[in-house]
């Protein structure tokens, strides 16, 4: 019950849930919906009571922080999306302005309902010519993922040491 603890007292606060069960991605636009005539309806009872979109993509991790960084250097971490919903979806992403320094490489294609595929986000830690800005530099970009059903935002922050 999220009006007591695990110890059974009554709790002082309020429980924040997840945005996962609230039914919300965090860092998404939907997108306007167009009825595919090829999709078929599911309508069995277990699917009719979630509240939950049976479409689209989770992102794990939701953002990237890659931390201070040498100037100079390449790095690279891996996110992962998650086809949630019941259907094969699509989706494209936007790749980010060369000054950032980022690149993001993955293979395109339908990803089948309750699978997932990885995403590789690549920094190439470079200073802007020009700024001052004291040693430190924060590199700060949200990436932009498309997919049928919304757009999702990836936030990727580092700080590159001058």
């Amino acid at each position: 019950s999220l009006t007591v603890n695990a110890a059974g007292q009554t709790r002082k606060e309020k429980v924040i849930l997840p945005s996962s069960l609230q039914g919300t991605k965090p860092n998404s636009i939907p997108n306007k919906k167009i009825e595919d005539p090829v999709a078929g309806k599911i309508k069995s009872s277990s699917l009719a009571t979630t509240r939950q979109d049976l479409n689209g993509f989770h992102l794990i991790p939701p953002r990237v922080t890659f931390g201070v960084l040498k100037e100079g250097c390449t790095y690279a971490t891996t996110v992962i999306m998650k086809n949630v919903g019941v259907n094969f979806s699509r989706f494209r992403v936007k790749q980010p302005p060369p000054c950032t320094g980022l690149r993001v490489i993955y293979t395109p294609g339908p990803v089948a309902a309750g699978l997932e595929v990885e995403l590789e986000i690549e920094i190439f830690a470079m200073v802007i010519e020009g700024k001052d800005t004291g040693g430190l530099e924060e590199v700060s970009h949200d990436i932009e993922i498309i997919t049928e059903t919304d757009t999702l935002f990836l936030p990727v922050k580092a700080n590159i040491l001058c």
